[in-house]
């Protein structure tokens, strides 16, 4: 399939909606359920600070996954993410309070390709730092 949006309309520069999403240490269980990832370092608080971490830290592939909503939201249709990949620069940081931490997202069209493909170039940043690096998207538009 292929996204909602058509690839004439889309210019370089081109800025997505951006979106905050909350993490608390509930988001972290439910996720660890679901993917089967139980590593301590993502509900034991102790653990992790044995370890060399701040506190619990959120699953690398939960932030990422949250990460590219911004563009399956944009794009309207999450099969037409051809390509995704990211760097993972600091853990997002999940204080055990009521209200967790905030990974907050940013995305532009960074290049036209061929084939009606366009490149989306993310940000994201969780507490004033950044979480992903490199993280790019490739959206087959209509």
């Amino acid at each position: 399939m292929t996204a909602k949006i058509s690839y004439d309309e889309v210019e370089v520069g081109t800025e997505l909606p951006a979106q905050s999403f909350p993490v608390t240490r509930a988001t972290l269980v439910r996720y660890a359920g679901a993917s089967g990832d139980f590593n301590p370092i993502h509900w034991n608080e102790k653990f992790a600070v044995e370890v060399g971490l701040p506190d619990v830290i959120a699953h690398g592939m939960f932030t990422m996954a949250e990460a590219i909503r911004v563009v399956t939201d944009w794009a309207g249709d999450p099969a037409a993410v051809v390509e995704y990949g990211v760097r993972f620069t600091k853990p997002v940081v999940v204080p055990n309070d009521d209200t967790g931490a905030l990974v907050e997202v940013s995305a532009k069209v960074a290049a036209k390709l061929d084939d009606q493909r366009v490149r989306v170039d993310l940000t994201a940043t969780s507490a004033g730092q950044k979480v992903l690096g490199m993280s790019r998207a490739v959206v087959r538009l209509a």
